[in-house]
């Protein structure tokens, strides 16, 4: 029993077809990246740790935590962008207390 076998021609069309979805892949991925303006981990964690540092420490320990701050920073802004965690404050405008339910009073 002979099996005839069938070979598709290719068409020119098809790979003009995957070209424009290899490009559009592409640039949906670059668009996806995380913005530049939005990678301030490292230098704000040098900031602060610095700061912190150089308040505690001195200058010898204003040196130390910018270097721990940048580090630190760093990861953490790498993990919260690859992941795509919000980074949110919750702050609250007076100062108060909680009480036995969680709830946050206001002194004033």
């Amino acid at each position: 029993m002979n099996k005839a076998r069938i070979a598709a021609a290719p068409s020119p069309a098809g790979s003009a077809v995957r070209l424009a979805f290899a490009i559009a892949a592409i640039l949906l991925a670059l668009l996806a990246l995380p913005q530049a303006g939005h990678a301030q981990g490292i230098v704000r964690g040098a900031q602060e740790g610095s700061y912190e540092g150089n308040r505690i420490a001195g200058p010898v320990g204003g040196a130390v935590g910018g270097v721990v701050g940048a580090g630190v920073g760093g990861a953490v802004g790498a993990v919260e962008g690859v992941l795509g965690i919000p980074h949110r404050h919750y702050r609250h405008r007076c100062h108060g207390y909680y009480d036995g339910y969680h709830r946050f009073h206001c002194y004033r």
